[in-house]
């Protein structure tokens, strides 16, 4: 690799690696030291092809997002870890939003299972169509859209506050952003 390559790179990682490993946290779901691993080999392949990539951010999330299915798919049962603290955020990020609202989404996401989180994580917070949801999770896109309604539901169920309760209202999708949960 030519010095300003690894410099590109070097600029790269300091600049969007809290972001990136935000993310890694949700797709962890919260385990900060697997998030931490994800990332690092999300970049260590990144690093291997710079030269050849057009647009960094989007490889590395989509590494992302594909080494985490693939340890997904290794079927080792392994308990979630949760954590009381949100992890640091860049400048980016609301700071009014409420954080009792936060922690109390942060624990609901965590009570989803592996999939639901997958769902609402490429869904709401990174905003990618179905169609991407199926491709990336290998299943239809049928599948995506009933797990996304069911894991509002239940997340509206384990935090009221994000909107209606009970089944006989009609659930309208949130939308998950760098500032915060919007119904």
């Amino acid at each position: 690799m030519k010095a300003s390559s690894h410099d590109e790179f070097r600029e790269f990682v300091a600049m969007r690696s809290t972001a990136l490993l935000r993310l890694a946290v949700l797709l962890t779901g919260g385990d900060r030291h697997a998030a931490e691993d994800l990332l690092q080999i999300a970049l260590m392949k990144a690093y291997g092809r710079w030269a050849q990539i057009e647009q960094p951010e989007a490889y590395v999330r989509q590494v992302l997002y594909r080494q985490q299915v693939s340890r997904w798919r290794l079927r080792r049962h392994r308990a979630e870890t949760t954590v009381p603290v949100l992890p640091e955020s860049d400048g980016d990020a609301d700071t009014g939003s409420d954080p009792e609202l936060r922690i109390a989404l942060w624990a609901a996401l965590g009570r989803l299972t592996k999939r639901q989180r997958a769902v609402v994580v490429l869904r709401y917070f990174e905003d990618l169509p179905e169609g991407e949801v199926a491709a990336l999770l290998g299943c239809p896109v049928g599948t995506v859209r009933s797990t996304a309604y069911r894991s509002l539901a239940k997340l509206r169920s384990l935090v009221p506050e994000l909107g209606p309760e009970g089944p006989a209202e009609q659930v309208k999708p949130l939308s998950f952003t760098s500032k915060g949960v919007q119904g």
